[in-house]
């Protein structure tokens, strides 16, 4: 249980970051993209 809350805060918080960076003017693919990418950099 303790490893779907830590992969639910990482997953929640890499949102948040790549949301912070892009704002609402994108399509959904590109924040699917952009997500992607940053659960990538956060390995």
């Amino acid at each position: 249980m303790i490893l779907k809350e830590k992969l639910t805060k990482q997953i929640i918080g890499a949102t948040i970051e790549v949301h912070r960076h892009l704002g609402l003017v994108l399509l959904e693919s590109a924040y699917e993209e952009c997500l992607c990418h940053e659960l990538y950099l956060q390995g």
